[in-house]
């Protein structure tokens, strides 16, 4: 995956998607900008049936890149094993999900709703999706993993056109975990608006991800210890690099802390629920105020499925 992404398909995928996850509102609240020394847009993809950005994706792939019937296979952190199950069970295809030892278990709950067969392996995200690989193989069933499907980053790729289309801003900051999402909106943003700066977020404890952009080839890190469970990536795709270090000017990293603060920005200004992966592009804005001054900057609040402990959390301290 090196070229950036096929607008026509991005179209195509705009018009197929369950609507359900399509033209997403854009809040914006004055209180916030002040605090934030920058106007800010922020693109809320929580208010659909999976809580996340992950079905636009999720509903495309299922769409155009299965066989009538076909089976699936995937790992996740929650969200996008949430999208995958329910564009599966909407057009007829069985879908297991494989989630690490420390997936959040509303998530869990969530998949088990959805319809997929859940299986607990590994100590983590990666890990879990080294067993999956393994058992899809064992079974010959599809694999399907996130952010090296074209069709996923496509899918998540919408969102871009629908901020290309509705807004001029002149930077964003889009979280990164395995890359789907910065490869279809980076890849809209690179054609559409070439002007704007686009700055990848991931977690100081989760680094893995920067290391590899930084150096441009695959670093993996021994641990990916951070709150922000949809970002924890320990195990970089390789072949997907060369396309995301297209698709952004820089790579940032925020605290655990500076996570929490934005999950309570949002709260406090939009009434918004996010997660902290969901979060991370508001985290940046805020950790480097001076980078964003004066500026319009937007940024995708990308997933609400907060864990029990964190959300009581967040509702204590705000």
């Amino acid at each position: 995956m090196d070229e950036l992404l096929d607008l026509a398909r991005l179209r195509a995928a705009a018009e197929r998607i369950d609507p359900r996850f399509l033209r997403t509102p854009v809040a914006t609240d004055a209180a916030l900008d002040d605090a934030l020394g920058c106007e800010a847009l922020l693109k809320i993809e929580t208010a659909n049936p999976i809580g996340s950005f992950k079905g636009r994706g999720a509903d495309w792939f299922v769409a155009t890149a299965l066989r009538a019937g076909e089976a699936v296979v995937c790992a996740s952190a929650g969200n996008f094993g949430q999208g995958l199950a329910h564009a599966c069970a909407r057009r007829g295809h069985a879908c297991t999900v494989f989630v690490g030892h420390g997936a959040n278990p509303l998530k869990v709950e969530a998949l088990l709703r959805f319809g997929a067969e859940v299986r607990v392996a590994g100590e983590d995200f990666d890990a879990a999706k080294q067993a999956a690989r393994a058992y899809a193989q064992e079974q010959s069933l599809r694999f399907v993993e996130d952010g090296l499907e074209p069709a996923i980053s496509e899918g998540a790729g919408t969102i871009g056109l629908e901020l290309a289309d509705e807004h001029v801003f002149d930077a964003i900051a889009l979280p990164l975990g395995n890359g789907a999402l910065l490869a279809g909106v980076g890849s809209v943003l690179r054609r559409l608006r070439p002007n704007v700066e686009i700055v990848a977020v991931v977690a100081q404890h989760a680094p893995a991800m920067k290391h590899s952009l930084e150096a441009g080839r695959a670093i993996q890190t021994e641990r990916a210890d951070t709150i922000a469970d949809g970002i924890a990536v320990r195990v970089p795709i390789a072949s997907t690099l060369s396309l995301l270090r297209r698709c952004c000017d820089r790579v940032v990293a925020v605290s655990e802390a500076q996570l929490f603060e934005a999950m309570r920005r949002l709260h406090r200004h939009l009434g918004q629920i996010a997660e902290p992966a969901g979060a991370a592009g508001l985290a940046a804005v805020l950790a480097d105020a001076a980078h964003y001054a004066g500026r319009r900057v937007a940024t995708v609040v990308c997933g609400a499925n907060v864990a029990a402990a964190l959300h009581r959390r967040l509702l204590q301290d705000d």
